[in-house]
């Protein structure tokens, strides 16, 4: 298969997708794994407050 003589900017911009689709991937994963912390934290509080009012 020949692309012909747009093949380095064709190219150029499947590379420039996969990158974003890479990065995009990248900052969803660690934000869900700020979350799931952030959400664990709140959690506990709640808890906590909650045995507190019980006691």
């Amino acid at each position: 298969m020949t692309l012909g003589p747009h093949a380095e900017f064709i190219l150029a911009a499947y590379g420039a997708c996969a990158l974003v689709i890479v990065a995009l991937t990248a900052w969803i994963l660690f934000e869900k794994r700020s979350l799931e912390k952030t959400l664990g934290r709140l959690s506990a509080r709640f808890e906590a407050s909650k045995t507190d009012k019980n006691s």
